[in-house]
Formats: C-alpha cells, structure tokens, sequence
C-alpha cells in the first residue's frame, strides 16, 4: 500500500477540536529550545539539572577486588596463553592496548577490536580467558564492519578503579536474552554482577539526564560508550523529544558517581548531574507525567482578543486527548499500516512495508532500499543500513540466518520496537473512535453507553493496561514514537457503562468518559461508537474479537487492552506574550541556562551543538508584555530599527499519556504535522 506522503490529521483519526473559539498563526519547535521538557517524577516533583556535586556516599570496592591484578602488574604469562589462543596479531593488539593503560591513558584509551571470529564456542573461550586473568578488562562481542561478521571487544572496565589498580569490574551475571524477544523492558536491567559493591550503598546509581537536539536513546547511548555499557543498563521511566531541551531521571547499575560526571566535559549536548545512590532501578512508566514549557514564535491574530480567549480557553475547556501524528511516523509508510498486517497475519507484507523505499527518507537511504528491494543483497543492505534502522536491521539479520521466515524476522525486532506497530494500529481506532464520540454527542455531558471511570467501586478493582504512551516525538530509527512514556502494567480504576440510573444520579461529567484500547479484557461502550470499531477493523481485514492466526503478541485478544480517557484539562497552565528581534535567540531559559548564570563555575561548556543556542546577552532581545499594542511591528527612532516580533510562551503540566502537541493543536486551531509547521516557518 504505497503511499506519497506522511499521514496526515484527518486519516489518524484527528478532526475534532473541544472548543470553537478560533485559533491564530503561531510556528511550534521553530527551535529545539522552544520546548523545553521536565519530566514529573511519581512523587510530583519535577526533574531538572540543578547540580554537578557528587553524592556524600562513598562507594569502596571490596578487599578481594582491591587485590585483583591492575594493568600495570606483570602479565607476560597471561599474554603467552592468549597468544596461543588467538595467535600473534591478537596477541600484539593486546599488548599495546595494555601498555598504553599502564601509561595513564585511563578511560582516553580507544577499546581493541580482536580479529573476525565465527566460531561461537572459540568466541566463549576467549571471553572466559579474560574473565580469569584480566579482571580489570571487560569483553564483548561486536559486529564487524562488514555488518555480518562478529568479533570481541576488549575495554578497561570502568568500574575498575581506574586504568592503574582496581580491581574486578564485576562481570559475573550472564546476560540471558538481551537482544532477543524474551527481555522485559518491566524491569529495571543489571549490566554487572554484585560481588564489587558495597552493601551500605544503593545499587543503583540515579542521576538527571539533560539532553539538547537529541533523543534519550541516543544521549544514553553516547555515555554508555563511554562508560563501556550497554544501552539496557541504563534505566528510565520514559524517552522525552528529540527536538527538545529535556530532563529527566535515568538509573544505571553499580557505576560510581564521580565516574559519571567525569564525563561532562566531554558530552556535546548533553550533561549529568544531582546524582545519588538508589536501591532499585527506573522502570518505563514511573513517573507522573511531564512539564512543558512551549514557545510559540510568529504569532499572528486578528486581535489580542483572540489570542487571550484562545489561551484562556485551552487552560479551561482543555483539549481532545487524541495520540499525536508521531504516534504513527512520521514517514510515507504509517506504523499502524504496519500493524494491521501483523494482525491479518501477513508476515510477508509486514516486513515490505519496513523494509520498501518510501517518500521522506533520506535519498541515500532510499537507494539502498530500492537495491534491496530489486536485488535482496542482504550482505549489502546490512553493511550500508545506518545504525539507527534498528527494524530494518534486525529483519535483515534474520533473513540472512532463515531466508524466507518473515515471521522470525519480525520477531528479531526488539520487543518493544514490534509491539509498538499493534499498539500504533489500536490507537488509530481509537482516535477515530473519540472523533465520533466527540461529533456526534458533543463534550458537554455524558451520555448513556458511555464508559466512564466507575466512581463507586471499591479501590482494590483495577483493569491493566498494556500500551506504552508518550509524551511527544519520535524517537527511533523508523521514526515511531517509541515506548516514549510506556505504561507496560499501569494500574487504572475499574469502568463501568453509563446507564439511566448513573445519569440520575450526576455524578460523572464528560471528564470522566473514556475510550477502550481493543483488547480481551477492555470493555466497548454501550452505544454506536462501539460501531465505528468493528466497522474500521473489518474495512482491515481484521477481527477484534477473534484471532486470525496463532501468533499471541500480534494478535488484540491475547492483549488486555486498555482505556483513556478522551477529555484532557492542562495543569498548571500559565501563558504570557513576549516580543523578540532575533529569530535566533532563545526565549526561556533552560536548565543549563539556569546553571550557567547561578553556578557559572559549575558549568565548563555550553551542551549545545548550536553556538547561538544560548540566550540572548542584549537586552532587547526579548520581553514580556501585556498585549498592549502588540501586533504592530512598527520601527521606533532610526529607519534602521529592526521590528519586534510577537510570540507566546506556555507553561503546564501533561499526565504521562497524553500529547502536548495535541494541545498546542487545540489553541492555534492548525495542523501539528510536521509539513505543515515547515510552511510556517518559511
């Protein structure tokens, strides 16, 4: 199903607005400075960089590890053996690599690629020998750069105690499927085992991620390399916007503090700090939602009217909680498309419709699909592919290994990143679904039928829920909106159908309807928008209520499923206009920001990758203003003086599942698709 362009509004099922006051012009993410995320930590308190000090604990390495071998200890003997194991080139590489650790190098030097190695069994002999005679190094296997071949990767461990001394980094605990489809992402991932740790001392070590232009896969990734980790160590309740300034908590197991922040003069984009010790790990879905500070530049009205009553309006009437347009890509090919033929049970048709050419991506990249796709050179699409095809890879590493098992393939991609296209598809019902509701009995009062949060049952009743939600933005290689606030076993209030009895009595509003994500255990409601379901479903070729073939996790019945609701109030919203001369120029300040002017000692670089990305030092540059006379862009004094312009700054709170984007669309009355806002901004 070929299409020319991304998904628009309309055809996600966005189409309704909960208020008809009318919108104004305004350009959204002009910058990435322009919205600025904290996340909202379960206890209510919002996550932000405040601090570079290291905890007061103090974490001391057992007597055993103190005493393990350092890199600058004797190891001719040792060498000896692994050069009988994996001969002389190996054996050099090592040699060096031990020598410039013993120089000082610390973690400055570059981990050794040992030779190309297929044999799996010569591969777990090596990574034992270095468990036994270099306790200080750690091991892993890599792909070569030919995508195909494997090789070990041999790097100072960096819970070593440095590259002179230290002792063991506690490898000990085999990490049993963690690429495979049988990970649980519910739980929190322990990348080293716990024999180097000190009992009095939290396991984990928390700390506040603060992240410019880059999403939370990508930063995290960024340290793991440094600190020699894997992705998977590292824990967070959820992924926040790429183009974005962001804060939140992150978690890794049994790394010491100062080894963390030791990294922030070399993180570009990225800083770390108001660490401390922990004694469990984040798991996604632990939080409470997140803070928004959005900046809205080019405003344009009719009147200052409007925009106060539309902004005054978004904060009292609310928005429809629809799932954003980033929910689905924001490429050619919709990842509920994707799902809809995991649920027919077209195993074929999925993986074409990941791996074909399609409108919007970038054009090397489409050549290398348009080759694979006339010619099925695996060998070449796996060592052309960027990295970031995490879908496309997988697929094609599993082709490679069962050539013509598409149903194997699509279950080499990892868990959360396959199930995302069935839960894409449920919320494309369901956007279609709260659109019906919406139009045809209006966001005034309940109605009969309708499912509402039950008020009256006891508190022990809940109904799980199984669908990670977001905050906003893509953030993954096939541009899908990723596990972003993933909610894998929430817990929510029992529902209940709104009879005559319930509407006597008045105690629920239209705040408290909700919309079912199509599942074993999720009720559908008691009038026609139950239709608008099954009709949309069966136009797929898809049955809700029984499964098309054998395979559980791409099939709605073996999911519980879950509920939303479809009315969505603001938090603490406050909005202010402003006026600024330079389009460049930031107009909030961010956390760094904050820091830079308190704690300027604090702070050795700017994170930025942009050198404009900081605020402006002019005075003019931006300022608040009550609206007075504020949409005349008239040169005051000399002919020379450049206009203001006009822009609106809001500031509220979301809860972890809703789209901040989504309000946005609420208060301009405009598309949020990314196409659109380009037009804007030109």
């Amino acid at each position: 199903m070929a299409r020319s362009s991304s998904l628009s509004e309309a055809e996600a099922g966005i189409s309704c607005f909960a208020s008809s006051l009318p919108g104004f012009r305004g350009v959204l993410k002009h910058r990435y400075s322009d919205f600025i995320v904290h996340e909202v930590a379960r206890d209510g308190t919002i996550v932000q960089l405040t601090s570079f000090d290291l905890p007061t604990e103090c974490v001391d390495v057992k007597e055993e590890e103190k005493a393990a071998p350092s890199a600058d200890a004797d190891h001719s003997q040792a060498l000896e053996l692994f050069r009988a194991l994996c001969g002389d080139a190996d054996c050099d590489a090592l040699r060096g690599f031990l020598e410039r650790v013993a120089a000082g190098g610390d973690g400055d030097v570059s981990p050794v690629i040992l030779s190309a190695d297929a044999d799996k069994a010569h591969r777990s002999e090596v990574h034992n020998f270095f468990k036994k005679n270099f306790k200080f190094l750690v091991t892993d296997t890599v792909e070569h750069t030919d995508g195909v071949q494997r090789c070990i990767r041999v790097r100072l461990g960096s819970g070593a105690g440095g590259a002179r001394g230290g002792g063991s980094r506690g490898r000990g605990r085999k990490r049993k499927n963690m690429g495979g489809s049988d990970w649980r992402e519910d739980r929190p991932f322990d990348s080293r085992g716990s024999s180097n740790w000190s009992d009095h001392v939290g396991k984990f070590l928390r700390f506040h991620l603060y992240k410019e232009n880059k999403d939370t896969q990508e930063a995290l990734g960024v340290i793991g390399k440094m600190l020699g980790l894997q992705p998977r160590s590292f824990g967070f309740a959820g992924t926040k916007d790429k183009r974005a300034v962001t804060s939140q908590q992150v978690t890794v197991f049994k790394v010491q503090a100062n080894k963390l922040a030791a990294l922030n003069n070399r993180l570009f984009g990225i800083k770390v700090g108001n660490f401390c010790y922990v004694k469990e790990g984040l798991v996604l879905g632990q939080l409470m939602g997140n803070r928004f500070t959005i900046t809205l530049r080019g405003v344009i009205a009719e009147s200052e009217d409007v925009i106060k009553a539309a902004s005054d309006g978004l904060g009292k009437n609310g928005f429809i909680n629809y799932y954003g347009l980033q929910r689905f890509g924001s490429g050619s090919v919709p990842t509920h498309l994707v799902g809809a033929a995991l649920l027919r049970g077209e195993w074929k048709a999925a993986v074409n419709l990941i791996l074909d050419p399609r409108e919007g991506d970038r054009d090397d990249i489409n050549e290398l699909r348009k080759h694979y796709k006339e010619h099925g050179d695996i060998d070449k699409a796996l060592r052309n592919f960027p990295r970031h095809l995490v879908a496309e890879r997988a697929i094609l590493q599993c082709l490679k290994k069962c050539p013509g098992n598409y149903l194997q393939a699509l279950k080499g991609i990892p868990r959360t990143l396959r199930m995302m296209y069935v839960h894409s598809y449920q919320s494309y019902l369901w956007n279609h679904a709260a659109s019906m509701r919406v139009e045809k009995y209006g966001i005034s009062q309940v109605v009969e039928g309708d499912l509402v949060y039950n008020k009256e049952s006891p508190p022990e009743e809940s109904t799980p829920v199984n669908i990670p939600e977001t905050d906003d933005d893509h953030t993954n290689s096939s541009e899908i909106d990723l596990c972003s606030e993933a909610q894998p076993e929430e817990t929510i209030q029992s529902v209940k159908v709104v009879d005559s009895g319930d509407l006597l009595k008045g105690i629920y509003t239209f705040d408290d309807v909700v919309l079912p994500l199509p599942g074993s255990q999720a009720l559908f409601p008691g009038n026609e928008v139950a239709e608008i379901y099954h009709e949309m479903a069966k136009k797929d070729g898809i049955s809700l209520t029984e499964n098309a073939h054998g395979v559980k996790e791409f099939s709605i019945t073996s999911m519980k499923g879950g509920y939303r609701r479809v009315f969505q109030r603001p938090i603490d919203f406050q909005w202010e206009l402003m006026t600024y001369t330079d389009d460049s120029s930031s107009l909030s300040e961010t956390d760094l920001d904050v820091l830079s002017r308190t704690k300027p000692k604090e702070v050795n670089e700017h994170v930025t990758s942009d050198p404009q990305d900081r605020l402006e030092k002019a005075s003019d540059a931006s300022t608040a203003t009550n609206g007075s006379n504020f949409l005349e862009n008239k040169p005051t004094g000399s002919p020379d003086t450049i206009p203001r312009k006009l822009a609106i700054k809001l500031s509220f709170t979301l809860p972890a599942s809703c789209y901040a984007t989504m309000a946005i669309r609420e208060l301009l009355k405009t598309s949020t698709s990314v196409a659109y806002q380009k037009t804007l901004s030109c």
